[in-house]
């Protein structure tokens, strides 16, 4: 994994732990529904985590192409190597 992906997995795993109380491991292959139990508060709260962090603006994205924790690096990362940063 090269370090933006594993810079997003990290923040990730941090918002999940601080921002949303989610104890216990957080893998690439989770479910952020059925596995870590996200709602969509939940999703909410760590895209703003995830935009605060990396300066960019993830307005606009298929909610619903976003079912594992992976699919959601591969979407932050393709905002930042996109240059798609928050005005």
């Amino acid at each position: 994994m090269d370090d933006l992906r594993q810079e997003i997995l990290t923040e990730i795993r941090r918002s999940l732990a601080a921002d949303l109380k989610l104890p216990g491991p957080v893998e690439l292959h989770y479910e952020l529904a059925s596995d870590l139990e996200v709602d969509s508060m939940g999703a909410l709260v760590l895209a703003v985590a995830l935009e605060d962090r990396f300066r960019v603006n993830l307005v606009g994205i298929e909610a619903s192409s976003v079912v594992t924790v992976e699919d959601l690096v591969g979407v932050v990362e393709r905002a930042v190597r996109a240059g798609r940063a928050v005005p």
